[in-house]
This record gives C-alpha cells, sequence and structure tokens, in this order.
C-alpha cells in the first residue's frame, strides 16, 4: 500500500507539473492581452504615460508582441507628440509583421508631424499597397500631398477613399480644403455639406464651409458657420481666427475682432492679436 501510494503521488506530481506549465503559457497569454487592452483605455481617456507603461508591461511578457509596439506608437505619437520615440516603436512592430499596415500608415502620421512628408508618403503608399481598401491611408496621404503643395493629387486620394468609404467625413472635409487652397469655393461649400450631413457636429467641416462663404463674399454666413464651429469646439483656435478676420478687415468691428483674436491666442494662436496690437487696433 505504501508502493501504491507513492507511484500515485509520483503521477499527480507529474500531472500537476504539465498542467503548470501549460497554465503558465496560458496566463503569460492571457497576460499580455489584458496589460495591452488596459493601455487602450489608458488611451482612450488620454492618460497616456499611465497607457506606455502597460504597454511596457505587455512587452516584458512578449518581447515580440507587435501589436504593443504599434499601440505604445500610438500613445508616443498622438498622445504626446514624441515622434522619434513613435517610429522607433512602429518600425519595431513592422520588423515584426511586415504586413502590420496601419503601423505603416502611423508612423507616416509620426514623419508628418516632423514634417517629413516625403518619407510620410512613402509609408502611406507602402501600407496601400498592404490594404488597397484602406481609406485612412489614402486620406492620410492626401494630407501630406496638400502640405507639399500638390493640390490635385492630394483631391485624387481624398476623391479615393470616398470612392472606398463614401460616409468617410473627413475625406470630404479634407479634400474641402484642397479646393479652398486651390480656389474652388463651390466645390470646397459641396464637399463641406455633405461631411455636415454625415457628421453634424463635424466643427472643421463648419469652418472650412464659413472659409469657403468667406471668400465667395457671403460674409454672414461665414460668421455663422465659424460660430456653429466654435459651439461644437470652443477650442478651435483657427475658427476664433477666421470669425476675427471678417470682423476685423471686412466688418471693421474692433472690438469684436480684438475679442476673437485674443481667444485664439489664449489658444496659442497669436499672430493675428500680436500683429493687430503692434499696430493699435488691439489692446
Amino acid at each position: 500500500m505504501k508502493l501504491s501510494f507513492q507511484l500515485i503521488f509520483k503521477i499527480f506530481l507529474i500531472l500537476t507539473i504539465l498542467i503548470g506549465c501549460e497554465t503558465t503559457q496560458e496566463i503569460k497569454e492571457t497576460d499580455r492581452v489584458a496589460l495591452l487592452n488596459q493601455g487602450a483605455v489608458f488611451v482612450e481617456e488620454g492618460q497616456y504615460d499611465r497607457a506606455i507603461t502597460y504597454f511596457n508591461k505587455a512587452l516584458e511578457v512578449n518581447p515580440r508582441f507587435a501589436e504593443a509596439y504599434y499601440n505604445r506608437g500610438l500613445a508616443y505619437s498622438e498622445g504626446k507628440g514624441q515622434y522619434d520615440k513613435a517610429i522607433s516603436d512602429f518600425t519595431k512592430a513592422i520588423e515584426i509583421n511586415p504586413r502590420f499596415a496601419d503601423a505603416y500608415s502611423n508612423r507616416g502620421n509620426a514623419y508628418a508631424g516632423k514634417g517629413q512628408y516625403d518619407k510620410a508618403i512613402s509609408d502611406y503608399t507602402k501600407a496601400i499597397d498592404i490594404n488597397p481598401s484602406f481609406a485612412w491611408a489614402y486620406t492620410n496621404r492626401g494630407n501630406a500631398y496638400e502640405r507639399k503643395g500638390q493640390f490635385d493629387k492630394a483631391i485624387s486620394d481624398f476623391t479615393k477613399a470616398l470612392e472606398i468609404n463614401p460616409k468617410f467625413a473627413e475625406a470630404y472635409s479634407n479634400r474641402s480644403n484642397s479646393y479652398l487652397l486651390k480656389g474652388q469655393y463651390d466645390n470646397a461649400v459641396s464637399d463641406c455639406n455633405k461631411a455636415i450631413e454625415i457628421d453634424p457636429k463635424y466643427a472643421m467641416a463648419y469652418n472650412n464651409r464659413g472659409w469657403a462663404y468667406h471668400n465667395k463674399g457671403q460674409y454672414e454666413q461665414a460668421i455663422s458657420d465659424y460660430t456653429k464651429a466654435l459651439e461644437i469646439n470652443p477650442k478651435l483656435a483657427l475658427a476664433y481666427s477666421n470669425r476675427g478676420f471678417v470682423y476685423m478687415v471686412i466688418l471693421g468691428n474692433k472690438t469684436k475682432a480684438c475679442s476673437d483674436w485674443k481667444r485664439a491666442c489664449d489658444l496659442g494662436s497669436c499672430k493675428n492679436y500680436e500683429l493687430a496690437k503692434r499696430k493699435g487696433d488691439c489692446k
């Protein structure tokens, strides 16, 4: 009986070790996913440093976890403006998974944030090569072309994005901006109308339509749109700057203009306000 007990114990011990090994592996897999998901929640909440801490922990569990590098890159890029760190993380994600289209697209965004538009365009193009239906990559590449002054290429990319996703409000708004820069104000108004129809809370579409109306000489409509943009997003400095311009230059209302330009300056856009103060138009 004693021998039988020892044999049973040994068998139980072996099974426990084997089960324990399997469970540990499963726990590691569960841990890395849980850590990644928690980090993503913190990104959504704007708690980027806490998010990065969780992505770091996920990478300690699995140093070849491409999604953790990718999400940490997003936190560095979109949340903290640390583009070099973001580029490093997106590059690592791509090394692990060379077919990671989102990593190429967001590395392109980081390059664009540094003003390196040719590198950005190269990455967006790679993302499109991997996924020809990647509407965001077309839109991002369109933005980069626009920054380079290549408005026709930008419009072509925004149009392609809309062919893929006809409900893509941002593509309509971005295309409207390219039309504005080309002086095609009616086309710009049409695109803004479509963007607003899709997303009635799209502040930048109202701002862009206001700028189109402004250039068409329809100043009251311009002011109405700038005001609507600010109702939706009170921190949109560009709308304050644009509305202030109409008040000052077109309508001669210095009080309202200076108030708008000061608000824009409080939000970090001080050019018009500082110039008006030097000229004595604003105090």
